[in-house]
């Protein structure tokens, strides 16, 4: 099947489609984690008023085949620091895509999108958490240079991951 997919960047407008797709995309984990963890993570995915926060505060992008969403990825610029993040940072946040469209390069395109965003911004340093159980990630973002730098202990019943970029 050929795909028509196109990228552009990400609006309050898509505050739906962004949230759905955070859930199906995510989803792919839900049996890697107690059904607890999976209730806080998923409480947190639906939350409407976080998703908003999370596209106002960053540059996102977005990969479309048609009128649907079927990837995101978020920009935050450095100044946003976080208790992962320094202020110095840049960071991208929630790479998504939709199961359906997975190993069609959809991630490493909007990785691409975002990474060249940060360099054109003048961005010393990009980085990105990610757990255990996202192998797949994983080696996408260390393909593209970053490196792992710390371990961030457990979240979700994960272990997650520090990387960062030097730009």
């Amino acid at each position: 099947m050929t795909y028509n997919l196109t990228y552009r960047h990400g609006t309050i407008a898509d505050l739906r489609q962004l949230k759905d797709l955070g859930l199906i995309a995510y989803s792919l984990i839900k049996d890697r984690l107690t059904p607890e963890n999976w209730h806080t993570m998923e409480t947190g995915l639906k939350n409407e008023e976080r998703v908003a926060q999370l596209i106002n505060s960053s540059l996102s992008y977005v990969c479309l085949e048609g009128e649907n969403i079927v990837g995101m990825a978020y920009l935050l610029k450095h100044g946003n620091p976080t208790e992962i993040y320094p202020a110095d940072w840049a960071y991208i946040r929630m790479v998504g895509v939709h199961p359906d469209y997975r190993g069609r390069g959809i991630c490493t395109q909007l990785m691409q999108l975002a990474l060249n965003q940060a360099r054109q911004s003048g961005e010393k340093i990009l980085g990105l958490h990610t757990s255990e159980v996202m192998e797949d990630a994983m080696h996408i973002y260390e393909n593209m240079g970053f490196r792992k730098v710390k371990d961030l202990g457990p979240k979700f019943g994960m272990q997650y991951y520090l990387y960062w970029l030097e730009l």
